[in-house]
């Protein structure tokens, strides 16, 4: 006996409402997933505040990748010691609040505040991904969560140094000499001081730096 219209009807309406059920439970669990890789952390300030709370500041040349790291060959200490060189700094995976490992392509140069990692963490390790982890104990680990990185060209760094706006990794500034940045970790020299040379006209300070040279007779 065929099926009536309105049987028919009814059952493409169930079927279409199925359907739409089953749609909406699969963005809701892709929904989930991306929560659960998403990191969730307050900015805790500018490299100028944050360098201080860790183990070891370094400006250093990426030489390797792998996974979620990078090696890093030192090229100086600002702060803190290293007995191995290059050293291994782990980066974004799963929910960790740090910079995704493309950040740092090979031959690029930065300073890193760093934390050494000091012990392991559930589920911070796959033995079938050995790559891709939290880290090992003895290397380090860059967070995302404030200035922990500046960019470096030469002699001079530029990235979310002093007063710079939450979460901008590249704000208008002047470059500012290494040495400063050195300085004011070692504690010879104050925040202000990285403010003023980051708001520096860059050619009034190229006319000042030719200036002293003409005076010291370098030219000649």
């Amino acid at each position: 006996m065929a099926s009536s219209p309105t049987l028919r009807w009814r059952r493409r309406e169930r079927c279409n409402k199925l359907v739409t059920r089953a749609f909406l439970v699969l963005l809701l669990a892709l929904a989930a997933a991306n929560v659960r890789s998403e990191c969730e952390c307050l900015w805790q300030g500018s490299f100028s505040k944050v360098q201080s709370d860790t183990n070891l500041v370094v400006s250093g040349t990426v030489v390797a990748g792998k996974g979620n790291s990078v090696d890093i060959k030192i090229d100086r200490v600002l702060r803190g010691e290293s007995h191995v060189n290059p050293i291994r700094v782990w980066l974004k995976t799963a929910d960790y609040c740090r910079p995704e490992p493309d950040t740092f392509p090979q031959g690029t140069h930065w300073v890193m505040a760093l934390d050494r990692i000091e012990e392991q963490v559930p589920g911070g390790f796959n033995p079938a991904t050995p790559n891709v982890s939290y880290g090992r104990i003895g290397d380090y680990s860059l967070s995302s969560c404030g200035g922990y990185w500046l960019s470096r060209h030469g002699d001079t760094v530029t990235g979310n140094l002093v007063n710079a706006p939450r979460w901008e990794r590249d704000p208008p500034m002047t470059p500012v000499l290494l040495d400063l940045v050195a300085a004011y970790v070692a504690g010879n020299a104050d925040a202000a001081a990285l403010l003023t040379a980051s708001q520096e006209d860059p050619a009034l300070r190229e006319l000042i730096l030719d200036t002293r040279a003409f005076l010291r007779g370098d030219g000649e």
